[in-house]
């Protein structure tokens, strides 16, 4: 019984909190791409490197190389995926975002 209601006090905790919880995935994958792009194809660093570059609190976002595509993608688990591009004469470019 008491596992049932803190179960349940955690689902309505993270009902209440989904919209600040997502947003933060979504700007943190976004911010991890961008960044880890520059930091591998202008700064010519390798991926594990770049990956220093995440800010505190950015520890669950994953960088996944392609390196045909020249591109990085920051996922955040469950929650968000954003993808960085290089692109000559642009820099790193996010994809565009899908709703």
């Amino acid at each position: 019984m008491l596992l049932a209601g803190a179960a349940l006090v955690l689902l309505g905790l993270g009902w209440h909190f989904r919209v600040p919880i997502t947003g933060y995935a979504e700007v943190s994958t976004a911010y991890a791409a961008r960044v880890a792009c520059s930091c591998r194809h202008i700064g010519g660093r390798d991926l594990e490197d770049c990956g220093k570059d995440r800010l505190a609190g950015m520890e669950l976002v994953t960088l996944v190389e392609d390196v045909e595509a020249r591109s990085v993608t920051a996922r955040f688990p469950l929650l968000s995926s954003d993808t960085a591009t290089f692109r000559e004469g642009y820099g790193c470019v996010l994809e565009p975002w899908e709703s």
